[in-house]
Order: C-alpha cells, then sequence, then structure tokens
C-alpha cells in the first residue's frame, strides 16, 4: 500500500464523488483517480457496496471524495484557484465547468455541478490587481468587479487607464 498523503482535503458529495473525480481527471492536467472505496456496509445515506469514498489528485493536491449524502452542501468558502497562463486556458477551465452543469458567478469565480466553488485566475489578474501603481491596481480591480468570466485583454487595459 502507498503512503497516505499526510493532508488531504476531504470534499463531501451527494453520491457522485466518482463522478467529479473523473471530470476533474479528465479537466485538469496532473489530476487523476487513485482509488475507489465501497462501503463494506449500510450508512446513513448509502447501502453496502455503493461508492464511499474516491481518492483523486486535483493540479497536484491529493483529495477524498465522500459520498456523504445531502447533509452537508458546498459552499463558496471554499474554492480552489486556478492560475491561467492566458485567455485560452482560462476559457478553457471556465466553459469546461460551467458547460458541464456548473454555474457562472462573479469575479473569476464559477461553481461545478456538484456545487465546488473554482476561482478561474489569470496570472495577469493576480499582477494588475497588485500592481505597485496603486491607480493602475484600482483600475484594474473595478474592470475585474463587473466581470463573470475574466477577460485578461479589459484586465490589462484597464490596468493601463
Amino acid at each position: 500500500m502507498a503512503k497516505p498523503a499526510k493532508n488531504t482535503i476531504c470534499l463531501w458529495y451527494n453520491g457522485d464523488a466518482s463522478g467529479a473525480a473523473q471530470f476533474y481527471a479528465k479537466t485538469f492536467p496532473d489530476s487523476f483517480v487513485t482509488a475507489t472505496h465501497l462501503a463494506p456496509g449500510d450508512y446513513p445515506s448509502g447501502k453496502k457496496g455503493d461508492v464511499l469514498t474516491v481518492e483523486f489528485t486535483v493540479m497536484g493536491i491529493p483529495c477524498l471524495g465522500l459520498n456523504g449524502g445531502d447533509t452537508f452542501k458546498q459552499s463558496e468558502a471554499f474554492s480552489f484557484q486556478v492560475a491561467t497562463a492566458d485567455q485560452a486556458e482560462t476559457d478553457r477551465y471556465w466553459n469546461a465547468i460551467v458547460r458541464n452543469g456548473g454555474q457562472e458567478s462573479a469575479c473569476g469565480w464559477c461553481k461545478d455541478k456538484w456545487g465546488l466553488s473554482w476561482q478561474i485566475t489569470p496570472i495577469a489578474l493576480t499582477e494588475a490587481v497588485t500592481d505597485p501603481d496603486p491607480a493602475a491596481a484600482k483600475r484594474a480591480f473595478d474592470a475585474m468587479m463587473e466581470m463573470g468570466k475574466i477577460d485578461i485583454a479589459a484586465i490589462e487595459s484597464a490596468r493601463r487607464g
């Protein structure tokens, strides 16, 4: 047996941890499903033999998907932040999440169909809102506040003034 990661993010799903893990594995680099474990007995939200947990990695981060039922919901208090290199990468991840039953939100945030929040954040946005020129940073920040998916060209234009 492989040595388990010292720290793993446990994500609660309402019965489709396997589907979520498979989606992440096909969508993001350095992402894969490691193992699926079946319940050895009945439990509050499932039966013996149902998928109980799924071990997977999302962009190098070890995760455990737990099919815990509908007691707890995902919230924006937890999100994956994905730093993207360009507009094509930003569009690819955003569109994959939203077009697979997810929903758009503001300022580069979106939510997948399982309720997990994602921040699809171009590196250019981070650089713009942390510009040493406070006026440039504010212009970029104000532009971001009007966006759903981040438009890098618009951010750079706002930064330049």
